[in-house]
């Protein structure tokens, strides 16, 4: 430093700290890094983040709980038992079964999660004495106890007379879960929604032979999510499902644009007025929509596709690609009131609806191999998030719980138990006690397995 500079220091106002806060989100983004630690700083300024501070001697099944505390698994022991009673008043007494408790749940638990770090697909490797056993978990409960549990497993036991609805067995379990997801984070303003990777078979599907491909069943539901893009939070959960076979089915609908803005709205039904920015894919994207999230207070960026998207109201001229190609990174844009429609080019054509950012500002898209490629600040805004929220689905989806049960109610709540555990492992990491011991990932899920299986080790798995 020059010596008349000596001794000066820049006032610590908020205004700087989020200038320097923003700086080193952006160095970090650029150079691939994880953003969560550095973003508990912008966290500080902005309010944002981790609602109840934990403390440091927190451990794994402390964060899980706050989604999944004991009163929602005591409810699970309830409705087992009270299923188990019903199951053989109808078919007949099981002399083996007995009522099980809340320790055992937690153990049940424990063993199936534990898919999701060993990637076996079946549970009962544990106890094989093959390559996936493992003989200090497997010594917790015997295989039969586990297997019995797993037979009479519900979350609700029986229908109501009231209820219609597909998902009935699951469903308050996901009201809580929202209920945790909403109490423990406040999410950025950058969100983005969309279909985390929920692959069928991830894993096993190269291994597996003809004939059990066959047996396979497709997945009967949809899950699509709100996502905080600056930590990779889950802030909501929808699951739709397929209502019956037949070319009216789910796989049907994947590119129906009403069915999207339906969840859309669905995802969004909390988020107004509070001036969240919404990044959305081509299957969202829609005049429509975002004209009715901007009455709500709600802003929207989205990729738009002409194939894809709802293009009702949109100018045919910007859908239409010209004969010769622009030059790269040239753009053209039509507004409308706060609306704008800009149309990019990068080796092909790229259009985007936004009413978030304004068209005069100018970003920039910097590429390896090319350098820096001039483009609308909108263009850069949905790039960049997009770009965090794709890397958060590559490295997070492969703790999903392989787990593979063939009811869907079941599918869906351990679906939903891997999302909890991965927003559990955000909250961690942007926690104190993550600066005691800075478990990874795997690490983590290994560590709340042991944890819930009511075993003492207190250092991390290797």
């Amino acid at each position: 430093m020059a010596k008349g500079r000596a001794g000066r220091r820049r006032q610590e106002t908020p205004g700087h700290l989020l200038q320097v806060i923003l700086t080193r989100l952006t160095a970090v983004r650029l150079s691939g890094g994880d953003l969560c630690v550095v973003y508990a700083d912008w966290l500080l300024v902005m309010n944002r983040g981790p609602i109840r501070k934990m403390p440091p001697s927190a451990s794994a099944v402390d964060f899980f709980q706050l989604f999944v505390p004991d009163n929602v698994l005591k409810n699970m022991v309830v409705q087992t038992n009270l299923y188990a009673k019903k199951f053989q008043e109808r078919f007949g007494s099981d002399g083996a079964w007995v009522d099980v408790t809340l320790p055992e749940m937690k153990a049940f638990l424990g063993y199936v999660i534990s898919t999701s770090t060993s990637h076996c697909e079946s549970v009962l490797s544990i106890w094989s004495g093959g390559f996936y056993s493992n003989r200090s978990l497997a010594l917790v409960m015997s295989q039969a106890r586990f297997e019995k549990i797993l037979k009479y497993f519900h979350v609700v036991a029986f229908r109501s007379s009231q209820t219609t609805h597909g998902l009935y067995k699951v469903q308050p379990f996901l009201d809580s879960l929202q209920n945790g997801f909403d109490a423990a984070f406040r999410p950025s303003q950058t969100q983005v929604l969309h279909e985390p990777l929920i692959d069928e078979d991830p894993v096993f599907i190269a291994t597996c032979t003809e004939r059990e491909l066959r047996k396979r069943k497709k997945r009967k539901f949809s899950l699509w999510v709100r996502q905080c893009s600056s930590t990779g939070f889950i802030v909501q959960i929808y699951v739709h499902l397929k209502e019956g076979g037949g070319p009216d089915g789910l796989d049907a609908l994947k590119n129906k644009p009403q069915l999207h803005s339906m969840v859309a709205r669905s995802l969004c039904r909390t988020a107004a007025g509070r001036n969240y920015i919404i990044f959305t894919g081509p299957s969202i994207t829609s005049l429509t929509l975002f004209e009715e999230f901007e009455k709500q207070g709600i802003y929207c960026c989205g990729l738009l596709s002409p194939r894809k998207s709802d293009c009702t109201g949109l100018p045919p001229s910007m859908l239409n690609s010209p004969a010769l190609p622009p030059a790269r990174g040239q753009h053209s844009i039509r507004t409308k009131g706060s609306m704008s429609l800009i149309c990019w080019y990068n080796k092909g054509h790229f259009r985007f609806l936004t009413n978030a950012y304004s068209p005069m500002q100018q970003g920039v898209i910097i590429k390896r191999r090319s350098g820096e490629i001039p483009c609308p600040l909108a263009v850069e805004a949905f790039a960049a998030h997009l770009s965090y929220i794709c890397k958060y689905d590559d490295k997070y989806s492969k703790y999903f719980i392989s787990h593979k049960p063939n009811k869907t109610w079941q599918q869906v709540f351990w679906f939903a138990i891997s999302i909890a555990i991965n927003n559990a492992y955000i909250l961690y990491k942007m926690s104190e006690a993550y600066h005691v011991k800075r478990y990874s990932r795997a690490q983590f899920g290994e560590r709340l397995v042991r944890e819930l299986l009511g075993l003492e080790d207190t250092s991390p798995s290797l």
